[in-house]
């Protein structure tokens, strides 16, 4: 039994390294993830009312993934330390039902993606044609167009039918040039169209999600698949420790 125990204890110091590794960047995806949910929630609030017709549970599913992946990255770190066999059979476990989640969300996201830009367009349209400069909503329009340099939902001209557009004219997060652009000018049609972009916003979005949706679900399934590796080492260190504790009786 000797020459099987010298085998089988510098496997189980490495397999304890390598899963202490892999338990620490779990950790950190955790951290990342949490700290994403709370930006999301805090910082980017409202434009999450121009992406669904009601308050988005996506921030606090975030958070919740986040914390969550956290405790578990610290019970993995835990249990390989502990080196009992039971714990690292529920970490596995745990890392199992990461998994799945995450591999759940990936493929919903991926599957209703052309859902979420038909809503995208009915709620960014409503709040262009129900705008008056001071709600939420209309706080978020403002900033897409003036960060992303566009105009409208599909150009400037979706402006022209508003309410806001017979009282004030464009908006002037509209403008190419907030030192060229006056409110007179903004309520010409035909003047305004030299002073605001061209470019609606709604296709500048769609745009931008289609060039990079391969990148975001390789992501996703990539982190998921991840856990794959983690559930192996688990079930490996577990098993390693059992044959071990075996041997030494």
């Amino acid at each position: 039994m000797a020459p099987r125990r010298m085998e089988t204890k510098p496997a189980i110091v490495c397999m304890k390294t390598l899963l202490l590794l892999y338990s620490f960047v779990f950790w950190v995806t955790g951290m990342v993830l949490l700290s994403v949910g709370l930006w999301w929630k805090f910082m980017l609030g409202p434009y999450t009312l121009l992406i669904s017709n009601g308050p988005s549970n996506a921030p606090y599913m975030l958070t919740g993934a986040g914390a969550a992946i956290v405790l578990f990255g610290l019970f993995g770190c835990f249990a390989t330390c502990r080196g009992r066999p039971w714990m690292l059979k529920l970490y596995a476990a745990l890392l199992s039902l990461v998994f799945i989640i995450e591999l759940t969300a990936g493929i919903s996201g991926f599957v209703f993606r052309h859902e979420v830009k038909e809503t995208f367009f009915i709620t960014f349209r409503e709040a262009v044609i129900r705008y008056d400069g001071r709600d939420d909503k209309s706080v978020a329009v403002d900033d897409v167009q003036r960060k992303l340099h566009c105009c409208g939902v599909s150009n400037y001209t979706s402006w022209f039918s508003t309410l806001y557009f017979s009282v004030s004219g464009i908006p002037t997060s509209c403008c190419i040039s907030f030192s060229n652009c006056n409110k007179e000018d903004l309520k010409n049609a035909t003047l305004a169209a030299g002073k605001v972009h061209k470019q609606g916003c709604f296709e500048l979005v769609v745009s931008f999600l289609e060039n990079n949706v391969g990148i975001i679900a390789g992501v996703t399934f990539g982190i998921a698949f991840s856990q794959v590796v983690g559930m192996c080492l688990a079930c490996c260190l577990s098993h390693f420790i059992s044959s071990y504790q075996y041997e030494m009786v």
